[in-house]
């Protein structure tokens, strides 16, 4: 037995009905807006947590790791951005991310390193060996890394090439400059493991620098213009 014509109507005007209030509904639920997705003032996550933690280490940031992105921690990511030569808003926006080693939380970690690991340290030995023979390049890799391993320094390649006063290229703003191929090589020679510079976790140009400390330091080797030393 089939239903009466009028029947039938009114079955698609209910269902009709109930799929336009459906779609209204839909409709309503705002998306989610991109920004939010940002740490910002009012956040409160681990990433702020995590971010609170490197601006710590790095002298931008004194107070608690509480995971909420509060006024002095803008000002502290406000410092950092205007330091390292990114847009200075105060916003942990992706480049921020990128430059303290949190992008996509990628930290280093049992040997195992990002591609921003990988490209941050080809920036830093780009800024500070260009023109130096590539063993000197891998070197200055070297040294970077060796400070990761070592309990002085901090533990991943952004927070010792963002430490405040480590190297001459982020105070300079040569980090910003246009990577040599050889230092992409170079990083990755490095990170598989070559350490031409025997060890060192320091080196210098002794004929750019009058720093009675860092001449103190017992050299273990020169490569090009530097000398690398413990």
């Amino acid at each position: 037995m089939t239903a009466s014509p009028s029947k039938a109507r009114r079955r698609m005007c209910f269902l009709f009905i109930i799929l336009f209030m459906a779609f209204g509904f839909l409709l309503a639920v705002p998306a989610p807006d991109a920004d939010e997705t940002l740490s910002k003032v009012g956040s409160h996550s681990e990433e702020v947590r995590q971010i609170q933690q490197k601006l710590k280490s790095w002298g931008y940031y004194s107070g608690d790791a509480d995971g909420i992105f509060g006024i002095e921690t803008k000002k502290a990511v406000l410092s950092f951005q205007r330091k390292n030569g990114l847009t200075a808003d105060g916003i942990a926006g992706p480049a921020t991310l990128r430059a303290m080693g949190l992008s996509d939380h990628a930290q280093t970690s049992g040997g195992a390193y990002s591609q921003n690991d990988v490209d941050l340290l080809a920036n830093i030995i780009s800024a500070e060996a260009r023109g130096e023979p590539f063993e000197g390049q891998v070197a200055v890799g070297a040294v970077v890394l060796n400070r990761v391993s070592h309990p002085s320094f901090p533990d991943s390649i952004a927070g010792v090439v963002y430490q405040p006063g480590a190297f001459t290229a982020i105070t300079d703003g040569q980090i910003n400059e246009k990577i040599a191929e050889s230092s992409r090589k170079a990083a990755k020679e490095a990170l598989n493991g070559a350490d031409p510079s025997g060890g060192a976790i320091y080196y210098y140009n002794p004929k750019k620098t009058s720093n009675k400390w860092i001449r103190s330091r017992p050299v273990i080797k020169q490569i090009g213009a530097h000398l690398f030393c413990r």
